[in-house]
């Protein structure tokens, strides 16, 4: 969510011209994410988040707005895209696709409590059972041939323990696409500053741009190695079991699952390290841009590999 493409307020007030949402009072660019251009854009009518996409192309945005507008409408509490005059939720803004979302209440959380970790639990299998019924279809964009792409791609790049460390773990990882787990749209991203909080009611889930259809597993294990972490990369045993028994409260896990999460929540760890480290490395310019420390992602993904049996998953 940074800004790469600088929107004028004239070019902002005539893109509103083709929406419902009243005249513009004041906008500003949001710094914090990474991928997509964000402003906070506030109207007679209301707060709107405006995003032009960076890297997504036109015709892959759908997919994207009519999840969030689906999982709105179903029970998870989510940013509801805002269709323009004609009926679209996507438009063109100095040249790049864009959208508008509702602006939530509310702010990310940075130490998160048992409470929030178990309505993210809860939160999650709701959004998981209710993409059963989508009939829609993306790969994973950050899966498993990206992460071979990008490990080898960095391996030249870092130091000798790291590139060892990231051979290590294509080797560890090498039949993770093959597992028969069950799987239909999930998040893929749902670290703490994708939910907005006002104290312990969730506002809301934002930033789906990673959404992809998936292991369900992988969503828990790319969520809890962010809400549950501790400061040396271990899990913390309360907020691990709270955001575990909300979840299965309403989507009880299989034994397969049970048996593959060691695996695939080192997984998670890897993609975001490995993502950081791309970031790092080949930085893209920006008028505000934040990029996230890899070191963190790193720290996590070593404390799963020296203490496996710390994060076996209860029936």
């Amino acid at each position: 969510m940074s800004v790469y493409t600088v929107v004028e307020r004239a070019q902002l007030i005539r893109h509103l011209a083709h929406y419902s949402l009243g005249e513009l009072v004041d906008f500003q660019g949001i710094s914090s994410g990474i991928e997509n251009t964000n402003y906070f854009v506030t109207t007679t009518n209301g707060d709107y988040v405006l995003t032009l996409f960076e890297e997504l192309k036109a015709e892959e945005l759908p997919y994207f707005l009519n999840i969030m507008a689906f999982v709105s409408s179903n029970g998870v509490p989510s940013a509801q895209p805002i269709r323009n005059n004609d009926g679209a939720y996507l438009s063109t803004l100095n040249g790049k696709p864009a959208a508008f979302v509702e602006k939530l209440d509310g702010g990310d959380v940075t130490s998160p409590n048992p409470t929030q970790c178990a309505v993210i639990g809860q939160s999650m299998a709701k959004l998981h059972m209710a993409s059963l019924q989508l009939d829609i279809h993306r790969d994973n964009s950050r899966g498993a041939n990206w992460r071979q792409q990008a490990a080898e791609l960095l391996m030249p790049l870092v130091d000798k323990e790291s590139a060892e460390l990231i051979r290590d773990e294509l080797t560890f990882q090498t039949n993770y696409s093959g597992l028969d787990l069950p799987q239909s749209v999930i998040h893929a991203d749902l670290f703490r500053d994708n939910a907005l909080f006002s104290g312990d009611n969730l506002s809301g889930i934002i930033d789906f741009y990673y959404a992809c259809n998936d292991y369900f597993i992988y969503d828990i294990a790319v969520a809890v190695n962010d809400w549950c972490v501790t400061s040396d990369g271990s899990l913390d045993k309360e907020r691990f079991d709270a955001f575990m028994q909300a979840y299965q409260s309403i989507r009880p896990l299989s034994a397969e699952e049970i048996e593959s999460w060691p695996l695939i929540i080192r997984a998670a760890a890897f993609r975001f390290w490995l993502s950081r480290l791309r970031d790092v490395h080949f930085p893209k310019e920006g008028e505000m841009t934040h990029l996230k420390d890899p070191d963190a992602m790193k720290q996590i993904l070593l404390a799963r590999r020296q203490s496996p049996d710390n994060y076996l998953i209860n029936h």
